[in-house]
């Protein structure tokens, strides 16, 4: 079972989540790319019951995409996860503060508050000792809302691509599929 993590303001329906969604259906793998709410403990923990009833009857693997990256972290290292981080936020709690106040989200450009409780919930999810070995690295220097490096400082270790030029969106995410699906098989 693979669980998609999308990204801040964004859905399970979004571009990257539907092109993964394509694949795993063209390769018969169990996939979910649940929307998750814009509040960090209720979307962690949503994904930790989803992860505890999956992986009871299968192994779990999870993708987790910009904010999607950083609770991808914190639950691969919670449930030693084989992971995929694509353009990963590493401190979110930072990074996020010039969101606050009123976003929109992209899929039905409906808007929620996005406030210091929710950053400082975020501070709580942060790991200091990652399982290198659990997490495939994806990062595009192009990516014009998150330093690339910081992944690079945060995941030394990790199996890593870095791509120049792209966006925060990874462009061209489908040309490592094959590659994403060796490294889920080889844990």
């Amino acid at each position: 079972m693979i669980i998609y993590i999308h990204g801040f303001g964004s859905s399970g329906e979004a571009t990257k989540a539907q092109i993964f969604r394509e694949f795993c259906e063209e390769k018969q793998i169990r996939y979910i790319a649940p929307s998750l709410p814009n509040i960090p403990d209720l979307a962690l923990k949503t994904l930790s019951e989803l992860i505890e009833s999956y992986e009871v009857n299968e192994k779990v693997y999870l993708i987790g995409a910009s904010l999607g990256g950083y609770y991808a972290m914190y639950l691969s290292d919670k449930y030693d996860l084989p992971t995929v981080l694509i353009n990963p936020a590493i401190t979110p709690f930072e990074t996020l503060k010039r969101a606050l106040g009123n976003g929109i989200n992209y899929y039905d450009n409906s808007t929620y508050e996005w406030n210091e409780s929710h950053l400082d919930m975020l501070i709580n999810y942060e790991i200091e000792d990652p399982q290198m070995e659990n997490f495939f690295l994806l990062l595009q220097k192009g990516d014009e809302l998150l330093d690339y490096e910081e992944a690079i400082e945060k995941l030394p270790e990790a199996q890593t691509v870095v791509e120049e030029g792209g966006t925060h969106g990874f462009e061209g995410i489908e040309r490592y599929f094959d590659k994403i699906e060796l490294f889920f098989k080889g844990r």
